[in-house]
Parts: structure tokens; C-alpha cells; sequence
């Protein structure tokens, strides 16, 4: 039996997903993709709309994939005016997992580049190198949110 894991990397603009397969036994190879993306909020709606957003197509994303575990990026500072609206993207994502009993871990972006690359202060480009290799995938995923959220879901995994 294999295990769901989704990953988000939380953010009002760009809230990054990715949903992958692990295998039920480490002797079992192949972790498989089964979908990554973003949702997408357009900057000029209201914030209150564009949470709702987040809230609707969340609830969406969980319908349709049914994870038995989700993972989210730990939240840590940015730069100050996106702090607030990051924090209340991330409320809603935390509100949507309550209401379906999901089990939550969340990570470091430290600990998800100590995790993939060996290095907890790696660059970007590395991490994006590591979870197109552990995902045997022929390039990069795109856009950078969806990423994240993979090298999220693989952080998960490798940390069972």
C-alpha cells in the first residue's frame, strides 16, 4: 500500500501544490509524481477573495487526490509586507487540513535543503536539481511554487 503525500508551499499570489505516491516498502523503488501545480490569486481582488480562493480550490485539491498526509512549509519570516498575507494564506490552508483530519508536518525550508541536497543553506537551483532527480524527471517543475511544494512532499518521505 502506498502512501499519498501532499505538499504545500503556502502564499497568497502563488500557493504552490505537489502530490506524490511513496512506496510502502523502502526496499520498493519509485516514488511516483501524480500532479503538481499552483493556485493562482490575481493581485488586484481582495484579499478576503482571494482567501476564499485558496479555501475553495484547497478543498478541491484534497477531494480529488485524497492524501494520507500533508506537509506544508514552516512559516518564517519574509520581507515584511508579504509576512501578514503569507500568514493568512497559511491560516486558510491550516483551517481546510483541520476540517479533513489530515495529519500535518511541516518543515524548514533549512530542513527541506538538508533533506535533498545534504546542505541546509543550498541554493534554489540545487534543491529544483534534487527533486527532478529523486522524481526522475526530465527537467524541472515549474513554476518555483510547485517545486517547493515537491521538495516538501520528498522531505516528508524521506523523513518517515
Amino acid at each position: 500500500m502506498t502512501t499519498r503525500i501532499l505538499g504545500i508551499d503556502p502564499g497568497l499570489a502563488t500557493l504552490g501544490f505537489g502530490v506524490i505516491d511513496t512506496p510502502a516498502q523502502e526496499a520498493e523503488s519509485g516514488v511516483k509524481v501524480i500532479d503538481f501545480g499552483v493556485i493562482s490569486t490575481p493581485a488586484k481582488t481582495p484579499v478576503g477573495e482571494r482567501l476564499c480562493t485558496i479555501y475553495d480550490d484547497l478543498h478541491s485539491l484534497i477531494d480529488q487526490f485524497q492524501p494520507d498526509q500533508v506537509v506544508i512549509e514552516k512559516f518564517f519570516f519574509y520581507r515584511m509586507g508579504n509576512t501578514i498575507l503569507v500568514a493568512q494564506a497559511r491560516g486558510v490552508v491550516m483551517l481546510v487540513l483541520a476540517q479533513y483530519q489530515l495529519p500535518l508536518t511541516e518543515f524548514t525550508p533549512a530542513q527541506v535543503k538538508q533533506a535533498l541536497t545534504g546542505y541546509g543553506k543550498a541554493d534554489k537551483a540545487e534543491v529544483q536539481q534534487a527533486v527532478a532527480h529523486e522524481l526522475n524527471l526530465d527537467q524541472i517543475p515549474r513554476p518555483d511554487d510547485a517545486a517547493d511544494a515537491l521538495a516538501l512532499a520528498l522531505t516528508a518521505w524521506f523523513q518517515r
